[in-house]
């Protein structure tokens, strides 16, 4: 794939007719890892969320494809995007705030709800920018369902810099979205 990648990135559309059908299986499982997680009835469904994906994707012509990891990186953050500005539109059209609630409720632990997804997201951006590494760290394993050492071989860390971020950042969501002192994460 990260051959096939780089290919494409150099503008070869053979490379892109290749890749195409091997993307839009990656997109679905990183789709159905995340909407898994999602409530019943959720409004955005896994082929609309993928295609809306694919699409940015192939827009990104001037993308200089890494690897493998590199895609995954870039394709976690596009799917956060769009599941969240989903979910603030959905918020809006329903005519609620955003409140705060214990991450333990959000779609981080399996609790999956818009409004949660949406308190997430602001909490995350707080994360990036007093540490931008740990707040990547949650977003490619939560929005991208990377293992550690996937995460690991994303941002060039050791697995044991994985996990330890991974924690120090739970446990700071957990604080920052109203869920009190102690790391019930």
């Amino acid at each position: 794939m990260s051959t096939l990648l780089r290919a494409w990135s150099d503008g070869d559309q053979n490379a892109l007719d290749q890749l195409t059908p091997i993307v839009y299986d990656e997109l679905r499982r990183l789709a159905g890892h995340y909407l898994r997680r999602e409530r019943t009835g959720h409004s955005l469904q896994a082929t609309a969320l993928v295609n809306e994906a694919y699409l940015r994707l192939v827009d990104y012509k001037r993308m200089r494809w890494e690897n493998r990891a590199h895609f995954f990186a870039v394709s976690a953050q596009l799917m956060r995007r769009i599941l969240v500005d989903h979910a603030r539109r959905h918020n809006l059209k329903r005519g609620g705030g955003v409140q705060h609630v214990a991450l333990e409720d959000t779609a981080v632990l399996g609790g999956g709800r818009d409004e949660n997804l949406v308190v997430l997201d602001d909490a995350l951006q707080a994360l990036a920018r007093i540490d931008s590494r740990k707040a990547q760290v949650v977003e490619l394993r939560f929005f991208g369902g990377l293992s550690v050492e996937e995460t690991a071989e994303v941002l060039k860390v050791s697995p044991v810099t994985v996990m330890r971020d991974w924690s120090t950042a739970r446990t700071w969501l957990y604080r920052e979205m109203g869920g009190g002192a102690g790391d019930g994460c």
